[in-house]
């Protein structure tokens, strides 16, 4: 499996912005689908978005046209720029890799409140 390492959460206010990344532990990176998942209080965990090795990207409904996924191969790293935040962003994001079995980073928190 490989390591991954979530950075950037913290506390903004609903219209704010924020960038996670996410640094993996492997020299074959750029094979491997990436993707952010959040998890709400008493909700169960969801994705957020997906970028594949080549670039093509997925988005759920709620945060399309807010949220961006991307990554630089060179870094090993994989981002979520979250533009014009709501508080029912509130969770906290995980990041994923597509290994077999797929690879958990430990979660960052993110709280929209003001």
């Amino acid at each position: 499996q490989v390591q991954l390492v979530e950075s950037g959460g913290g506390l903004v206010q609903p219209g704010g912005s924020l960038r996670l990344s996410c640094a993996a532990s492997t020299r074959i990176f750029s094979i491997y689908t990436m993707g952010w998942y959040r998890q709400a209080p008493g909700k169960q965990r969801e994705l957020v978005a997906t970028i594949r090795s080549g670039g093509s990207t997925n988005y759920a409904d709620s945060v399309k046209g807010r949220f961006t996924i991307s990554r630089d191969n060179a870094k090993n790293t994989v981002y979520l720029q979250m533009n014009s935040l709501k508080p029912e962003d509130t969770a906290v994001y995980y990041c994923n890799c597509g290994t077999d079995p797929p690879s958990w980073g430990q979660g960052t928190q993110v709280t929209v409140s003001s």
